[in-house]
């Protein structure tokens, strides 16, 4: 079991991008980390987990916020080299900042321009 982990092509790290994509409307909610541990834990919990690097450890997302990522799907990209999770995100909320997706600005004439409202105050949240 875990063969399927060596067709991945992890970097000097040990790492791959995650990319979770809200499984119905094929919004990217966010970009994080994944190592090997992660990935095999995803697939066994359907969660999604990433890993840190600030921290330098696992991170269950939503455990502190609550905003789980359940798992729909996992899929591997043409060069192995970035992954894609399809989510129901648990509570509408992926971002840190309270909003629904990491991808809240939008290029506009030289300038980045917010484009989502915060759904939630993150001081509520964390």
């Amino acid at each position: 079991m875990g063969n399927w982990l060596n067709d991945v092509k992890w970097d000097e790290q040990g790492l791959v991008p995650a990319i979770a994509q809200d499984h119905q409307s094929g919004r990217v909610l966010m970009m994080a980390w994944m190592n090997r541990e992660a990935l095999l834990l995803t697939v066994k919990e359907q969660r999604a987990i990433y890993y840190s690097r600030s921290r330098q450890q696992l991170w269950r997302k939503g455990e502190s916020s609550g905003h789980v990522q359940k798992l729909h799907e996992v899929r591997l990209d043409c060069d192995a080299d970035v992954i894609v999770l399809q989510v129901e995100q648990i509570g509408g909320i992926a971002c840190h900042t309270g909003r629904e997706s990491c991808f809240y600005r939008v290029y506009d004439n030289d300038a980045w321009r917010t484009v989502d409202e915060v759904i939630k105050d993150p001081k509520d949240i964390y």
